[in-house]
């Protein structure tokens, strides 16, 4: 060993004092190495802590540049356990095999693959998003027989290297997956077990795609690995259960929520990564147009009522209030939030999850948080005509409520709250506005092009002669599917005395919307074809989701 890897790390400038000093009283209470620390941390990024670990375990430095053209030993070392151990041969002579390792210090790896060679192993260091790019590059992103060999010589070869070390092969798949799903850019990880089968699924930019699985052996061990990171517990496999992981990818952390249930072949598993660093907490950078993020960052100036954001699950509508609380929070006011779940931790704001099993529910939370003397209350969700009425109490008092719905646009979400019971005059009289949303898949930036706008469609929304709109292609990189992001596509429909009018006299959702538009509010499907017409989106993807709710 040569020297401290923080005390390195210090000396070249890539860690404070306060930094430095957070990282060894994690070491000192949790006994876990202090490279490891650093990353999970956030406190350092992979490539300084790669290169200072190199200088202190006195082992080469390898880049991407140095990786071979073709695979090594591909014969002899299954590509699967090589995903799993983020490990890649980098270069072989008679005597010896170079390998690459993300963490130098695996001894397991190092004494498996020096078993499958039959030859000495000299390690170097290099870090797990160089191994995973070069392993995607060299092997491909795998399939049922990758690296030309078959499924049962893999997984016989598998069980050999097992053998060496408990339950590592699961403790690295579950790595392996979190850190693959985050470069992917996924939101969500399916684990679904299955008559003999494992099926693992990512959700990126809204829809699923298939991934490598591991073996479906490992499928119980994957599940309770997980569960033990959540806090769950690991015994009972009869019962849904719900927990919460914190863990750090490419040196910044990345918290994850865990959901288990139990199907007829085990436990299904599904993982929503909520990268904060990824978060774009404000409306503008969410894909709100300028004119209706004024709109709406008006209504957030109103010292009292309540503002309602709407749409389907996955629409994005937690994520706009976040945005919203960011605006609003301020030290001279007090923010209380009452959530199912906590999705985001926001500095400065009281959030609190509610627990319905002991009946912490979202009204009971909303009772209690009106003996706090909050300025702002945000209601992850009126669900009922009892934390509606609570809600509309709050407003009343001098609060500004803020809130989502499910209703298909901006214009039901009055009626919605009608027919929970909500008396007209008393809805009328706090209501402010409504922001109904979708996301819709940003176009490729690498591949995208531009194609006229049909007769009907250009009819439908009044475009000019000539007009064109973005169309998807696919490359590379975006996978072929011609999209890489999403954005949002909103109507913001502020409260005036016509739309209040309307509520008074129950109103349905139509006549609202054909008075808002009066008043100049821009439907969902328009500011869709805006965005299309900017090449930002494409018309499918408006349709689709304008269209459907």
């Amino acid at each position: 060993m040569r020297g401290d890897i923080v005390q390195i790390l210090e000396q070249w400038g890539h860690l404070d004092g306060a930094a430095a000093g957070r990282a060894r009283a994690a070491q000192a209470a949790s006994g876990e190495r202090l490279d490891l620390i650093l990353t999970r941390l956030g406190l350092a990024g992979e490539q300084e802590v790669a290169q200072a670990l190199a200088v202190v375990l006195d082992l080469p430095r390898v880049r991407a540049a140095d990786f071979p053209a073709a695979p090594l030993a591909a014969e002899r070392i299954p590509a699967r356990f090589l995903r799993t151990a983020r490990a890649l041969p980098v270069a072989e002579t008679e005597a010896e095999l170079h390998l690459a390792l993300a963490d130098p210090l695996d001894t397991y790896t190092l004494d498996a693959i020096r078993l499958l060679v039959g030859k000495a192993v000299r390690p170097a260091v290099a870090t797990p998003s160089e191994i995973d790019e070069a392993l995607d590059r060299l092997y491909g992103r795998g399939g049922p027989d990758e690296g030309g060999r078959t499924q049962a010589s893999i997984t016989g070869d598998i069980e050999r290297i097992r053998e060496l070390g408990s339950d590592a092969p699961a403790v690295r798949a579950v790595n392996d997956l979190i850190e693959r799903a985050a470069r992917e850019r996924a939101s969500d990880i399916h684990m679904e077990p299955f008559d003999g089968a494992l099926r693992v699924r990512f959700r990126v930019d809204g829809e699923l795609r298939e991934v490598e699985a591991p073996p479906a052996s490992l499928g119980p061990a994957l599940a309770s690995r997980i569960k033990v990171l959540a806090g769950l517990d690991v015994a009972e496999h009869r019962l849904p259960q719900d927990g919460r992981i914190r863990t750090s990818v490419r040196g910044h952390e990345i918290d994850i929520r865990v959901s288990a249930v139990p199907t007829l072949w085990g436990e299904a598993v599904v993982l929503r990564l909520l990268d904060r660093h990824a978060l774009p907490l404000d409306l503008r950078g969410l894909g709100f147009a300028a004119d209706d993020a004024g709109r709406l960052e008006s209504l957030l100036d109103r010292p009292n009522g309540i503002l309602l954001v709407t749409g389907p699950t996955g629409s994005g509508k937690t994520t706009t209030l976040y945005a919203a609380l960011a605006r609003l929070n301020r030290v001279e006011r007090k923010l209380l939030t009452v959530e199912d779940p906590v999705e985001y931790r926001l500095p400065g704001v009281n959030q609190v999850q509610v627990r319905p099993r002991i009946g912490l529910d979202f009204a009971a939370v909303l009772r209690a948080m009106l003996r706090h003397d909050p300025d702002i209350i945000m209601v992850g969700e009126i669900r009922d005509g009892e934390t509606a009425r609570i809600a509309v109490q709050a407003a009343l008092t001098g609060h500004l409520v803020l809130s989502t719905l499910h209703t298909n646009d901006a214009a039901g979400a009055a009626p919605r709250l009608l027919d929970m019971g909500v008396e007209p005059y008393l809805l009328a009289s706090v209501l402010v506005g409504v922001v109904g949303q979708r996301l819709v898949r940003t176009l490729c930036p690498s591949c995208r092009a531009v194609t006229p706008v049909g007769d009907a469609m250009a009819r439908r929304f009044r475009a000019a002669s000539g007009a064109t709109v973005g169309k998807a292609a696919g490359c590379p990189a975006c996978r072929g599917t011609g999209y890489a992001g999403r954005t949002v596509i909103a109507e913001v429909l502020p409260v005036d005395e016509s739309v209040r009018r309307l509520v008074l006299e129950r109103a349905d959702g139509p006549a609202i919307a054909a008075a808002a538009r009066a008043g100049g509010m821009r439907s969902m499907a328009e500011d869709g074809f805006t965005k299309a017409c900017a090449g930002t989106t494409s018309l499918e993807e408006v349709l689709r989701a304008a269209e459907t709710g």
